[in-house]
């Protein structure tokens, strides 16, 4: 069984700056929408880079809907590195209505 967090839940922890986030997606899903303040470190790299995960704050890992981010996190812990998962996902978080940053390109002068 590995630890959970609702979207409620995590908006309430980084408000309260506890913690940090991290978005297992791939970067053009990371570039289409995320939750604010996230850092990407994408599914398929995350064993070069599972260090980053070890913090003395939560790490909140999150993806689409949850269901690569739990597999990050259980596969963090067999290394001994403790995450928290981030139920639903990105997903969930935009269903609430949370806010979402992008890097969508800028729009042309004179187009929307």
């Amino acid at each position: 069984m590995i630890d959970q967090i609702s979207v409620a839940d995590l908006k309430a922890a980084l408000d309260s700056g506890i913690g940090h986030l991290i978005d297992v997606r791939e970067q053009q899903e990371y570039d289409s929408g995320r939750i604010p303040g996230a850092q990407l470190i994408p599914m398929s790299v995350v064993g070069l880079r599972a260090d980053e995960f070890k913090s003395s704050e939560p790490v909140y890992v999150v993806c689409r809907t949850g269901n690569r981010s739990s597999q990050v996190v259980i596969w963090l812990a067999s290394q001994g590195i403790h995450t928290i998962n981030v139920e639903g996902g990105t997903q969930m978080w935009q269903n609430l209505g949370l806010p979402i940053e992008t890097n969508a390109p800028a729009g042309r002068i004179g187009q929307p």
